[in-house]
């Protein structure tokens, strides 16, 4: 069984806990670990990742919920991953100003009002002058990130 959104659910490890109930074999919970996100999105996504940090449970909060034996693999984000999720731009930041692309991401409408207009104004303006680029323009030239993106695998007990 597997399952991508337990950042939606309250509390999480009641969801994981029904999870384990329920499944025959492994439970695989795809999900992040926001401290390994790009710097530049720790920074300049700063308030909405406050807002999203309560929602994605530590790896070992995962773990214990779900019992078992588990393990926990590291996932690289392709540069050219056609996923929405935040991480996926991570050598593509012009997409963040996209309202089309903010809109299929969650985080966007946890924000208070105007803080959404903050942050695409601190990304455009970090763009625009270059600094951007100048600080984090290597990232252009990867092919993958290996960042947030965790896969929990639990095996019943």
């Amino acid at each position: 069984m597997a399952c991508v959104t337990i950042h939606h659910w309250e509390p999480p490890e009641a969801g994981l806990a029904e999870l384990r109930r329920v499944a025959r074999g492994p439970v695989v919970i795809f999900t992040f670990e926001l401290d390994d996100l790009p710097a530049w999105q720790q920074e300049l996504l700063r308030e909405g990742l406050i807002k999203e940090r309560p929602r994605f449970p530590a790896i070992e909060r995962i773990a214990s919920a779900l019992g078992g034996r588990t393990r926990v693999e590291r996932i690289p984000t392709p540069w050219d991953c056609t996923d929405g999720f935040f991480e996926a731009f991570w050598r593509r930041p012009e997409q963040l100003l996209d309202p089309g692309i903010r809109s299929a991401q969650s985080m966007w409408r946890l924000l208070d009002p105007g803080e959404e207009r903050t942050i695409v104004e601190r990304l455009a303006a970090a763009l625009e002058s270059g600094a951007w680029d100048s600080e984090h323009g290597h990232l252009r030239k990867q092919d993958s990130f290996d960042g947030a993106l965790r896969l929990v695998v639990s095996q019943a007990p």
